[in-house]
């Protein structure tokens, strides 16, 4: 997150309550916005263009975020800065997750160096030094689906969003097995192995473990239903739910 100047909206500096520090990036965060982005865009496929080019008529762009060919020129310059985000943070997610898809809970969590290589290795929510979050995950899959089915069906770098939407169909196969599907019967959550609030300390450690594990959130389960049944519906050839037409009409 960030500090802004309350006067005049401007940066003043970055900050974190659920991260490890203001320098490092909290994946669940991250996973939240690869996913916002991507939805924003569905929206924005369902608003006609000269309705979306005069809202955006009097906002000013920087002059890198050239227009795309689907709007005006303020839309299509809205559409760029949303798809330059959505690419951005789709991208440093890959970039530093485990080859599972599975992220640790920070990457740049201060005892990551004791892992090893851990991003050339399916994530380890036993280990002893840093948590995985699951829950992250869960909500990231997601995201890369939707960001990829969107670039494809504009045509934009192809190879791209198919590599997108391979890494959500990895993330979900990881999550939708053991140890990351609950399987006791006396187990009330879905997903294990998500993380609450590291910082300040909420989650809950194992007799025998040195951190979080094991343990489920409601957003992780929710997410983890909103992902499979977003799978489905697309196995079925159906169309996906958006939350601007949460009935799939």
């Amino acid at each position: 997150e960030c500090i802004f100047n309350l006067n005049d909206g401007s940066f003043r500096c970055p900050n974190t309550q659920q991260g490890w520090s203001p320098f490092t990036t909290w994946t669940r965060g991250l996973a939240w916005a690869i996913l916002g982005f991507a939805e924003e865009l569905e929206f924005l496929e369902t608003v006609p263009a000269a309705e979306l080019d005069a809202a955006c008529a009097g906002l000013s762009w920087p002059e890198r975020w050239q227009p795309r060919g689907r709007r005006g020129r303020a839309g299509a310059r809205l559409e760029t800065a949303l798809v330059t985000a959505a690419t951005a943070t789709a991208s440093h997610y890959l970039g530093t997750c485990c080859a599972d898809g599975v992220p640790m809970w920070d990457d740049g969590a201060p005892n990551l160096q004791r892992l090893g290589d851990y991003r050339n290795r399916p994530a380890e929510p036993f280990n002893e030094w840093e948590p995985v979050d699951s829950s992250a995950a869960a909500i990231a899959a997601q995201g890369l689906l939707r960001l990829g089915n969107f670039l494809q069906r504009h045509g934009d770098d192809d190879r791209w969003g198919a590599r997108l939407r391979q890494a959500g169909l990895t993330i979900a196969a990881t999550l939708f097995d053991e140890p990351y599907l609950s399987t006791r019967p006396k187990h009330q959550g879905l997903l294990l192995h998500s993380v609450y609030h590291r910082p300040n300390g909420w989650d809950y450690v194992a007799p025998g473990q040195k951190v979080p594990n094991g343990e489920s959130s409601i957003w992780g389960d929710y997410h983890a239903r909103e992902l499979a049944l977003l799978l489905l519906r697309e196995a079925r050839g159906e169309k996906y739910l958006t939350f601007f037409d949460a009935v799939g009409g």
